[in-house]
């Protein structure tokens, strides 16, 4: 494997390197965050494995960028900050496994070989389309024909669901199922009830409607023909 070590403790650098080279690995280095962001966004990489401190740019601000540059090799922080605040931290920036120091060498080299049997992370849904209407997944907005669209928890996720399913009828009991976790008919008209706020709010005000009811099946949520 192809592996990058940003480290800037000159000691530890050697010693992981080294390591990772004596079992067979070819390894990158680097000793402040400026190199090592340039080789992790410039370079191929199995593995890499990122200190938290660094002189230039810190460990977590390198995954974030290498993240958002789309880049979805796997990265081990090798660090003193070892709180479980830390640990949070590290993996909601992007890292995919979390070694306090001090470690023992074959833990290291366990969790690297385990991040690089991982199958490479698929990419992430960040937003849905449906002719004018979008949804951000991420900011947790809708709008239709550019105007912002408030809706309620409850309705976004059940706008949600219909609009992964666009184009398919969803049943009653799909919905009650995927949106409320009813796993049983609650005798409510709590699917009807939602759906026509949704309707006031997505079609009424426009000229054309998305959502239809599919009688004696469901509903479904189309593009205009």
């Amino acid at each position: 494997m192809k592996i990058l070590v940003i480290e800037d403790d000159a000691a530890t650098l050697e010693y992981v390197a080294a390591g990772l080279a004596e079992h067979g690995h070819v390894v990158d280095r680097a000793a402040d965050g400026s190199e090592g962001l340039s080789l992790a966004v410039g370079e191929a990489y199995d593995v890499m494995v990122v200190d938290r401190r660094l002189p230039g740019v810190d460990g977590l601000s390198i995954v974030k960028a290498v993240r958002g540059a789309g880049v979805k090799t796997p990265v081990l922080f090798l660090t003193t900050m070892g709180s479980v605040n830390d640990r949070v931290e590290g993996l909601e920036a992007g890292g995919d496994d979390y070694l306090a120091k001090p470690f023992a060498f074959s833990e290291l080299l366990a969790r690297v070989h385990a991040l690089a049997r991982r199958p490479p992370l698929a990419a992430e849904q960040t937003a849905l389309r449906v002719a004018d209407l979008e949804m951000d997944l991420v900011r947790r907005t809708v709008s239709r024909g550019g105007r912002a669209i408030d809706l309620q928890p409850r309705e976004f996720v059940l706008l949600e669901y219909l609009m992964r399913n666009a184009g398919r009828v969803v049943t009653r009991t799909m919905l009650l199922e995927r949106v409320w976790d009813f796993h049983f008919d609650p005798k409510t008209s709590v699917v009807e009830t939602h759906i026509s706020r949704l309707r006031t709010k997505i079609d009424k005000p426009f000229e054309k409607d998305l959502i239809h009811t599919v009688r004696g099946a469901g509903y479904s949520l189309d593009a205009p023909a």
